[in-house]
């Protein structure tokens, strides 16, 4: 039986990147997002295949994962990977930022993939399946005054903590952490950064990479930046 994977905010980006790629390779995929619309065109897009599940729902509320969980479950009858892509930045600092768009980042960054694991956790020991968290670079790096950096700090230790856990029953963890990518995470900047930029199909490799490994053999950390990013 074909393995199946939710993938959170897996509408666009590296979602949608890393759905495509496990899509043509026979797994079947559930996404979730907060845009029914965009759900809608990314399933279009790919002619509606049966083994894809678009999901509506929000990373950051409970019952919306639980939902995604289940929904996926009685869909397809397991679940193998679970991805925590969802997230958000707010492009300003702590010392000079607007504070009213820091709680939704808080939410979706952090206590969304926190969700995501324990509404997972049951089925994926049943699967001896894998966590894979997409942190940062900006999870490693300190960046001044930059909030949207601490929530991926937090990515990267919720990251070790629970593969602490969850290692004794078999689960795998993985996180991936990015380097500058060109992706909608960049629309609300108004520009992308300057120099080279990864590919969110790219960054959708070394995810599924990280899935495809033999059983017993857990990749912990991948760090994937491009040629010339110096931090």
């Amino acid at each position: 039986m074909s393995q199946v994977a939710l993938i959170t905010g897996g509408g666009s980006g590296i979602g949608a990147a890393v759905a495509r790629q496990l899509l043509d390779a026979g797994h079947r995929v559930a996404v979730t997002g907060r845009g029914e619309e965009r759900l809608r065109a990314f399933a279009e897009e790919l002619g509606r295949p049966e083994e894809l599940l678009t999901l509506v729902g929000d990373t950051a509320v409970y019952d919306d994962v639980r939902s995604a969980v289940d929904s996926t479950l009685k869909a397809f009858g397991r679940l193998d990977t679970v991805v925590a892509n969802a997230g958000s930045a707010t492009h300003d600092t702590v010392a000079e930022g607007d504070p009213d768009g820091w709680r939704d980042m808080v939410l979706t960054n952090v206590l969304g993939p926190a969700l995501l694991i324990r509404a997972s956790i049951d089925a994926l020991k049943e699967t001896r399946g894998r966590i894979v968290l997409v942190g940062s670079v900006a999870g490693f790096v300190h960046g001044p005054g930059n909030l949207y950096g601490a929530t991926k700090w937090a990515v990267t230790g919720l990251a070790e903590n629970t593969r602490r856990q969850v290692t004794e029953w078999g689960v795998g963890v993985t996180l991936v952490a990015p380097g500058r990518t060109e992706t909608p995470f960049w629309d609300s900047y108004g520009s992308l950064p300057p120099g080279h930029l990864l590919t969110a199909g790219q960054i959708a490799d070394s995810v599924v990479w990280a899935m495809r490994q033999p059983d017993g053999v857990d990749v912990n950390t991948v760090v994937v930046r491009p040629v010339g990013q110096p931090v």
